[in-house]
């Protein structure tokens, strides 16, 4: 079986991808895998990291109003689909998997040409255009929300790295403290904007540092690749990281955590029962605060809006929340029973039945 597998940009897209392509090998060690993505977007890091093939093609943006851009996008995606095309002709998949972003379309207009069958994966409860587009020629769509509106959807969760789904907090919790130097004792905060930081956390978070250190909390911040955080040291560890590749070893330090609610970081930390502050990105169409709805409905999370996360909101709220461990394992468990961790085989076996399908 050969599959390719559509996707890239952010760790959103690029990290279900990778969950899935494991999946897809521990189902059948022989099949094939390439992976579609763009020169700009993560995938030409993580993808070959984790040893599979990537072919490009250039990238497609769907403007969200009109202007200038839109009147471009016939041109870019004839190209794009010529390009892919001739992806599709060296690597002859059996099926092709999207999981939306700049490069799904041209994938999904390609395959159809081809007769290729198509399955979709949407991340976010209300899904992107190119998704929306990609379900009309799907033989199967898979989601990560049930409530996401897309033709004959499957809930299946969004599959998340074995690293994570496999994930025993408890018994790794020093250890993972240990490979951030931090304290094996002390309450602690994870701040992470996910893979491209962000500037309201990085600010909000670092302005509380002195409160944060008076209260004995520690703190690992992840900023970001071009992000900054400046606290004032205290006496309590305040470590400041670009980038973790082992978000596994994040969420087991944690207590707590303050971060975006892209559908990547709301899947991984309910999963494993972190109790998460939820803070959605300000722009947008609002789907992040749908991702972080189910948990925050059910006890799991907090959801604070953009605008109102600010160091005194930090400084206020989190050294309390940190001293009420019921409250923080109520939240637990209240997130752990709700978000499944077994989504990367369940689209993996949707992959197979749709190869298995035959072309069109």
């Amino acid at each position: 079986m050969r599959v390719l597998l559509a996707g890239g940009g952010t760790a959103g897209h690029t990290s279900p991808l990778l969950a899935t392509a494991d999946a897809l090998r521990r189902l059948d060690p022989d099949v094939e895998i390439t992976c579609l993505g763009t020169p700009r977007g993560l995938e030409n890091t993580v993808v070959p990291a984790a040893g599979y093939p990537l072919e490009l093609v250039p990238p497609v943006p769907l403007p969200r109003k009109p202007g200038a851009d839109l009147l471009r996008v016939p041109g870019r995606l004839r190209a794009a689909v010529r390009e892919t095309l001739a992806v599709l002709d060296r690597v002859r998949p059996d099926v092709v998997v999207g999981y939306g972003g700049y490069v799904s379309v041209p994938a999904y207009l390609a395959a159809r040409r081809r007769g290729v069958p198509v399955v979709v994966h949407e991340q976010n409860a209300l899904p992107g255009l190119g998704n929306r587009l990609g379900a009309r020629v799907a033989a199967r769509v898979a989601v990560s929300f049930p409530d996401t509106r897309l033709p004959r959807a499957e809930y299946v969760g969004l599959p998340i790295r074995q690293m994570i789904s496999t994930l025993d907090r408890a018994a790794t919790r020093v250890e993972a403290r240990e490979f951030f130097a931090l304290d094996p004792d002390l309450p602690t905060l994870v701040v992470t904007g996910g893979s491209q930081g962000a500037r309201n956390l990085n600010r909000a978070v670092s302005g509380a540092a002195g409160a944060l250190g008076a209260a004995g909390v520690q703190v690992l911040h992840v900023v970001g690749p071009n992000g900054e955080a400046t606290p004032v040291p205290t006496g309590t560890p305040y470590v400041v990281e670009r980038f973790v590749d082992r978000m596994d070893f994040a969420l087991a330090a944690a207590d707590l955590m303050i971060c975006r609610a892209g559908a990547n970081s709301v899947t991984e930390a309910a999963a494993v029962g972190v109790p998460t502050v939820f803070v959605p990105l300000p722009h947008g169409n609002g789907e992040q605060e749908l991702n972080a709805r189910p948990v925050v409905d059910a006890g799991g999370a907090l959801l604070v809006s953009d605008a109102a996360l600010t160091s005194e909101w930090v400084a206020a709220t989190v050294p309390d929340l940190l001293a009420d461990p019921a409250r923080l394992a109520a939240m637990s468990a209240a997130a752990a029973g709700l978000i499944p961790r077994d989504a990367d085989e369940k689209l993996a076996r949707i992959v197979v039945e749709a190869a298995a399908g035959g072309r069109g």
